[in-house]
């Protein structure tokens, strides 16, 4: 079956690969959101890329769900969802865009 049609390549790599969201740990005062995959992974993005976590307490932050199969996340009490394709598209910009600036 072809899925190629239906996924852009990172949705693809996700599906092809079964990666999923094991855990997050978020540390506001240290502007540090980590992402511990099901692959041995660990994502480290800045919390404050996230519009809608960055003026959140830890306390608002601490209280999430995986969703999705392990493919998102969701913060009930910021009425927030963010995505693994989100989270590996910032990883692939931070690790790959342009440095020179």
């Amino acid at each position: 079956m072809n899925t190629s049609a239906k996924y852009d390549a990172i949705e693809q790599l996700i599906f092809d690969e079964q990666i999923r969201i094991e855990a997050v740990d978020i540390h506001s005062r240290l502007d540090t959101f980590i992402i511990l995959l099901n692959t041995k992974a660990v994502l480290k993005l800045s919390l404050s890329t996230f519009p809608g976590l960055k003026n959140a307490t830890q306390e608002q932050l601490n209280e999430y769900t995986l969703i999705a199969n392990g493919t998102g996340v969701h913060w009930p009490l910021l009425d927030e969802d963010l995505s693994l394709k989100g989270f590996l598209q910032q990883e692939l910009k931070r690790t790959v865009g342009n440095k020179a600036a």
